[in-house]
């Protein structure tokens, strides 16, 4: 799930890392049109916000990047899509600065996680039990904090998605 200004590894190691392992991945965004990661790499949305249903989809990973999260964030569409994923017990996968759209989707009071280090108050206020770890798992809540986090934090997804 990702818009404009999304952290261009953060889209694309994970895609490329589930496709590897044979899951069938869509890019859910806001628009149609295409998107550019904060470096600028394009890449084209296979289906809007509005005619994606969580219940065909066994997770979400939201890259970070300052940009996309706060604009995904102001989204009641994309928070609804990512809390129903949460409510089902599926993959919710945050990297970086996407803990804002976990906070807003109300989805981490009291539960563990990590983020980019410059959003850590928000984490705390929001009630998460932060930790400051390559990747957090609490349950189906997969958190890491940056690019440099993504080889564990796909082991980490992969493992969740194949038990």
């Amino acid at each position: 799930m990702a818009t404009d200004g999304y952290e261009d590894l953060e889209l694309h190691y994970p895609r490329i890392r589930l496709m590897e392992a044979g899951y069938e991945t869509e890019l859910i965004s806001l628009h149609k049109r295409e998107i550019k990661g904060k470096y600028g790499y394009p890449i084209k949305p296979d289906k809007l916000i509005k005619e994606a249903n969580p219940n065909d989809y066994n997770g979400v990973i939201i890259p970070g990047g300052t940009k996309n999260p706060d604009y995904l964030r102001r989204e009641k569409e994309i928070l609804e899509f990512v809390s129903k994923i949460n409510d089902q017990g599926k993959l919710v996968g945050a990297i970086c600065h996407a803990g804002w759209v976990l906070i807003s989707a109300k989805i981490v009071r009291g539960r563990k996680a990590t983020s980019y280090f410059a959003i850590k108050d928000d984490m705390l206020n929001a009630g998460v039990i932060y930790e400051d770890s390559p990747v957090v798992i609490d349950n189906n809540l997969i958190t890491s904090r940056m690019p440099s986090d993504l080889p564990d934090f796909m082991k980490a997804v992969l493992n969740f998605l194949n038990h």
